[in-house]
């Protein structure tokens, strides 16, 4: 296994930091001067790490700690961070109806990970990125919000504190250094992730937090204007840190966005203007919407996730000039269909995808058991099916330096028999 553990990196014993080796950071002891041609790039307080001198280097530079307050009438930034230009490094793209990394155009594969950058020890980000690149994942989706009504307990991570209509960014060493850290070990480890802004799910505080802080309600949050000016508010932060990363594989509006009974002109609305105020902060990155695909005619079998009662409608979605490619999630035992429906929700999406000449990633799905019994039909179909041009399961697993992962169910364990079938051998078809 190869071991690129930031940590690992260093050689603590020369007189020089090897290229992509630590050079500097609150407690580290071992050289701060890097081997010729490179040079040691500040990232944040703990870490610091050798570059190429020559293309400015590919790792991100953070250097703000305090936070950005933002409220209905006004913003007000406390906070400024730069981030590294990666000086001709490429940023993941479409190649018509297929995917580009670094160069290669191909079907790709990987996972999710909502806890990733929650976690506090920086070994165990290494870890998973250290097993997923070994592993063959190149794409990983990561909660890109972590919202809060009220502080919590001392050394708890969240990323935004919404309250009494004001809306302040967390970016101290348990806010949004969290994120940086993650981003930072990405490129590093050649993963390349996706970065969503709020949750449709009150997990992690979602649209529920800022229905708390500014009113209105679930429906509402779309046309609220307060929280739409805060939701835009937190985006421009995020994005300013990380939008000359190559790490960024996209970003998302949302986490399964739905707007239940409402007309599908309402989630158009705010996915058309929000994704061009994205792509006004950095349109080098592919953006998409995140939701699970609802509301489509093609290959409709007149099932729930076909029908338009969640507010969406795909293809017209998938028109608006900002969104790069399509998203769908597969959720059968949620959903009130069969295992095998599933597969042709894949080709239905697939041939919807093709027909607007844009990309379609299978970006969710799971069960909670038989993973490789049910899902690996699944990933045969995405893959032989024209318009679907990677899939990320739900969830990745490991064991951490506390033990294992989060469990919500649906995860399943690198190193396991699980993994085995789904990804080791899910990888080498795509290859082959």
């Amino acid at each position: 296994m190869k071991n690129l553990s930031f940590l690992g990196l260093a050689s603590l014993a020369s007189a020089q930091a090897a290229g992509y080796s630590q050079c500097g950071g609150s407690g580290y002891s071992g050289s701060t001067t890097c081997a010729s041609g490179w040079t040691c790039q500040y990232q944040n307080e703990w870490y610091s790490q050798c570059v190429k001198a020559a293309d400015g280097g590919t790792t991100l530079t953070t250097k703000a700690s305090t936070s950005t307050t933002t409220t209905a009438a006004a913003t007000t930034t406390k906070a400024t961070t730069t981030a590294a230009n990666p000086g001709g490094t490429s940023f993941p793209t479409t190649n018509g109806i297929q995917f580009e990394i670094d160069g290669k155009t191909s079907y790709f594969a990987g996972s999710n990970s909502y806890w990733i950058g929650f976690l506090t020890n920086n070994d165990d980000v290494d870890t998973v990125f250290d097993h997923m690149d070994e592993a063959g994942l190149r794409i990983l989706r990561v909660w890109g919000f972590n919202d809060v009504n009220t502080v919590p307990s001392a050394g708890t991570v969240y990323y935004q504190l919404l309250k009494d209509g004001t809306a302040t960014i967390n970016t101290g060493a348990d806010g949004l250094q969290r994120l940086d850290y993650v981003v930072a070990s990405a490129e590093a480890h050649n993963v390349k992730l996706i970065i969503n802004f709020v949750n449709n799910w009150s997990d992690y505080g979602g649209m529920a937090a800022y229905v708390s802080a500014f009113g209105g309600s679930q429906t509402t949050w779309y046309t609220n204007t307060a929280a739409q000016k805060a939701y835009q508010a937190y985006i421009k932060e995020v994005v300013s840190r990380y939008k000359d990363s190559p790490a960024v594989f996209a970003w998302e509006l949302a986490n399964e966005p739905r707007c239940n009974g409402c007309d599908t002109s309402v989630l158009y609305n705010w996915i058309k203007t929000t994704s061009a105020y994205i792509k006004s902060l950095d349109s080098k990155h592919m953006l998409a919407i995140g939701d699970e695909g609802f509301g489509l005619d093609t290959g409709s079998d007149g099932s729930y996730p076909y029908s338009y009662g969640e507010g969406l409608d795909f293809a017209k979605n998938l028109e608006i000039e900002d969104i790069d490619f399509g998203t769908f999630h597969l959720y059968p035992s949620s959903w009130g269909t069969s295992n095998d429906w599933g597969n042709g929700w894949a080709k239905s999406h697939g041939a919807a995808c093709a027909a607007a000449g844009k990309p379609c990633l299978f970006e969710e799905y799971g069960v909670t058991s038989n993973h490789c019994a049910i899902e690996k039909p699944w990933q045969k179909t995405a893959l032989d099916t024209v318009g679907v041009a990677g899939d990320l399961y739900w969830q990745y697993g490991d064991t951490l330096s506390y033990g294992l992962s989060p469990d919500d169910g649906n995860t399943f364990y690198y190193g396991t028999s699980e993994f085995t079938c789904l990804v080791t051998d899910h990888v080498a078809d795509i290859n082959s």
